[in-house]
């Protein structure tokens, strides 16, 4: 069966009307046909808030209790005997000058960058290469530090970032789909209960509007976010 008709089957086990419980969800997940590669599962998040507010803008960053299961590729911007830091703590590739030239020259393949807060104003030189990108170290992601072996490990252990794109939707990874329901319930729960801590005060009405799943080649389920709401 090719991928269009095996896709066209799936669709068929989802009421797009319907809103499932993230059990039900995840169950629906497991039926479809799976690919010749261990499929990523991804969540988008919904929002009740106004985008174009700086001040509604949610971002954060959650360490998944099982991991995404990628290997994520770290760049660290350090000197000194920050360098050997982190190399022990399995960092990628570390540098300073020569690493924002580096990337400066087009080189850009690494997932996330982290950086001691002596090296930010070499670093903001890059600010329109990795700021689109997402890839700016900040403080508040506990990318900007000098605690360069736990913001390693954290990182790649499956910290995961996230933050509201311009329609108010979060999307962000959860693993993969061979990780098994409990896995991904338990990765799913803990991403959602960051975001909500996130709410910002001056949100209004209901903050968890829509929420969806979906592997990389499946269609996606609907959830009730009644079903996720933690505590």
């Amino acid at each position: 069966m090719g991928k269009k008709k095996k896709y066209q089957e799936d669709r068929k086990k989802v009421d797009p009307e319907k809103r499932y419980s993230l059990d039900q969800a995840l169950e629906i997940l497991e039926s479809f046909s799976k690919a010749k590669f261990d499929e990523s599962v991804d969540v988008a998040l919904r929002l009740g808030i106004d985008a174009k507010q700086s001040d509604q803008v949610i971002r954060g960053a959650v360490g998944l209790p099982n991991g995404t299961g990628k290997k994520v590729r770290v760049a660290v911007f350090a000197k000194a005997e920050k360098v050997k830091e982190a190399e022990d703590a399995g960092a990628d590739i570390v540098g300073s000058d020569d690493l924002v030239q580096k990337i400066q020259g087009g080189w850009l393949e690494f997932d996330t960058t982290i950086a001691t807060p002596d090296m930010m104003g070499l670093v903001g030189k890059l600010g329109k290469v990795l700021g689109p990108r997402g890839l700016m170290p900040n403080p508040k992601l506990g990318t900007v530090t000098n605690d360069l072996v736990k913001a390693i490990q954290e990182t790649k252990a499956g910290k995961v970032e996230f933050r509201t794109d311009k329609a108010g939707i979060v999307h962000a990874p959860v693993g993969k789909r061979s990780f098994g329901r409990q896995k991904l319930k338990e990765n799913i729960s803990t991403l959602i209960e960051a975001v909500v801590k996130a709410k910002p005060a001056s949100s209004k009405g209901t903050y968890l509007q829509v929420i969806s799943i979906s592997g990389t080649m499946t269609p996606g389920v609907f959830i009730d976010p009644e079903t996720v709401i933690v505590q």
